[in-house]
């Protein structure tokens, strides 16, 4: 008959096994919920890329084939242009209501963040991945990301760690298993403030272990040679090295950039004059050297550079101010093309390009000037073909 004693060290070493299998569990479907997003640009590759000290492209098993959804996007609409323009990731706005220009309170909207989950819930093993976007929806979506310059600083990047980054990392993110997240776009005038940005990089990753992206915009610098316009060449010049050098993109896995660059003077283009564009700008004979530039925050930071937002209007004039849906009335679908293509032309195969997303999907209802043509979606549909 047992004695007392070996009893008890029977019912410990029963107990110490019991523990080590629950442990043994637990390990492994952590490993497994960890893995199990293998298909796409998640956790997994984020993961890869610390360890082993890659870039972060080398961990991409192909480039990034984007589109931005509109912020009134349906869902039904949204799947149907994924399918059309072959797609292997999509931009998911979650709107972020604003009062105003110089508002620093902010709260996310509900009804924004319901439609993200059921179009999530529909890309469910569809092996599509997914860049979340906080989009800044100021007084109503009457006013630019870009004026956004909240009078309490402190305060806004309070607001937005916590009623924006924290509620969305929660509420999608982490249950959705969201591959990366856009921590905020074109804040042109907060972006000085590098270590504010930094620690709302650091706050995210603290609660969230996909990949981190900040977009920044466009810009624009001359190379004009004249003591008239010296002044404003120098202070052009200043403010592209200000952002070149910026440590928020020394704290990001990819650096976006919404690429809406001033490229020509023309009602209408060839697609090679647009290519030349590129290279150098004939916008007012600025002359900038965009590509070059571009290339320079991959050669600073060691950071694959992906267009954020990619867009043309559906008019002439689409290359002059590509930003400005109303420079003109004239509807032009094949100039709309042509800038996507020369866009193609110029950086599909540099291996520092991590892809694009195009400006905007998911709804053709109402004035959707950058809504693509059909000239567009022939073009969109050979990127990456030879990957």
């Amino acid at each position: 008959m047992e004695n007392n004693d070996a009893k008890k060290e029977r019912i410990e070493d029963l107990k110490v096994r019991i523990i080590a299998g629950v442990i043994i569990m637990l390990i492994i479907s952590g490993y497994y919920l960890y893995a199990i997003n293998y298909t796409t640009r998640g956790m997994i590759n984020n993961f890869l890329n610390k360890r082993e000290g890659k870039i972060l492209n080398n961990e991409f098993s192909e480039k990034i084939k984007s589109a931005n959804l509109s912020t009134d996007y349906t869902v039904e609409q949204a799947m149907n242009d994924i399918e059309t323009l072959e797609l292997n990731t999509i931009n998911l706005p979650i709107v972020i209501s604003i009062d105003d220009i110089d508002s620093s309170t902010m709260d996310v909207d509900g009804n924004s963040l319901e439609r993200a989950k059921l179009i999530l819930k529909e890309l469910k093993g569809k092996k599509i991945n997914v860049i979340l976007d906080p989009y800044p929806w100021i007084a109503n979506g009457s006013k630019y990301e870009t004026d956004y310059n909240p009078s309490d600083k402190e305060s806004f990047f309070l607001n937005w760690k916590q009623n924006v980054l924290k509620p969305i990392i929660d509420e999608i993110a982490i249950p959705y298993r969201v591959d990366a997240i856009n921590i905020a776009t074109v804040f042109t005038n907060l972006e000085g403030m590098e270590n504010e940005f930094c620690d709302m990089i650091d706050f995210t990753r603290e609660y969230y272990k996909g990949l981190i992206t900040y977009r920044t915009s466009f810009w624009t610098t001359a190379n004009w040679d004249d003591e008239v316009t010296k002044n404003q060449v120098d202070e052009l010049n200043k403010k592209y090295n200000e952002k070149l050098n910026n440590k928020i993109f020394s704290k990001v896995d990819f650096i976006s950039i919404a690429s809406y660059f001033e490229l020509t003077d023309n009602d209408i283009n060839t697609v090679d004059n647009i290519e030349k564009a590129l290279i150098s700008s004939q916008r007012y004979n600025r002359k900038q050297e965009i590509k070059e530039q571009v290339e320079n925050f991959y050669d600073k930071w060691n950071k694959p550079i992906f267009f954020g937002e990619l867009g043309f209007p559906k008019t002439t004039k689409a290359t002059v101010e590509p930003w400005n849906p109303y420079l003109s009335k004239e509807i032009n679908m094949q100039e709309q093309a042509n800038g996507f293509e020369a866009y193609r032309r110029i950086y599909e195969a540099e291996p520092w390009f991590l892809g694009f997303s195009l400006f905007a999907v998911g709804n053709k209802e109402g004035d959707k000037m950058y809504y693509p043509s059909e000239e567009t979606v022939n073009v969109i549909n050979r990127w990456f073909e030879l990957e």
